[in-house]
């Protein structure tokens, strides 16, 4: 019981838990559909500079260049990125869910995700994050990607939590288990009522 009382603090993903992915394979392959792309060509073109993009030492702009509109296209940038942005949706119920869990614990909530800037500043303006999120660790802010250990190790240094009072909400395993490797408790996001009794079972009713 002791342990369970001791959660301040979630680190939470942003992509599969809080909002849908924002430009992950399936919104990609939509955009593909959408715009008549050569889907091969892409998602070779994507992965030869996602990473950097990610990490934010490159813009949209550079990476629509090298990934699309290397060559002349019958649609315009601004089309292409509103169908971009357009790809994000809220999870349902999870923003109202975890307000409510904020509220009633006084939690930190510190978001810990792999996110482009444009991306990442639309998403925080578009469904006001920046009233539920205490903190973001971005890999657009800070040049590091999960599941490198050094970025949940900066999260808990910035947010100045130790690591046995985090829970950490995330839908990818892997980063989960690298978490846990720091003391950082972890829960496999699936869906709201799942989640919900994971972390009722910590001692966040």
């Amino acid at each position: 019981m002791k342990a369970q009382t001791q959660v301040t603090c979630l680190f939470m993903d942003v992509g599969g838990v809080l909002l849908s992915d924002g430009w992950d394979f399936r919104a990609r392959q939509r955009a593909v559909r959408a715009f008549h792309l050569n889907g091969p060509s892409f998602e070779e073109r994507h992965h030869m500079v996602f990473d950097a993009y990610e990490e934010g030492r490159l813009d949209l702009d550079f990476y629509l260049d090298h990934t699309v509109f290397y060559k002349k296209r019958a649609f315009t940038r601004a089309r292409f990125k509103a169908f971009l942005f357009g790809q994000s949706k809220p999870m349902p119920g999870m923003l109202e869910f975890v307000a409510g869990l904020k509220a009633r614990h006084r939690l930190k909530v510190v978001v810990v995700s792999n996110e482009a800037r444009a991306l990442n500043a639309h998403r925080i303006r578009a469904f006001n994050l920046g009233a539920l999120v205490d903190m973001f660790v971005s890999s657009c802010f800070v040049g590091l990607r999960k599941p490198d250990p050094a970025m949940f190790q900066l999260a808990l240094d910035l947010a100045q939590v130790p690591a046995r009072q985090v829970l950490y909400l995330e839908n990818t395993q892997l980063f989960v288990q690298v978490a846990k490797g720091l003391g950082i408790r972890g829960i496999v996001h699936q869906d709201l009522d799942s989640t919900r009794a994971a972390l009722a079972a910590a001692g966040l009713d």
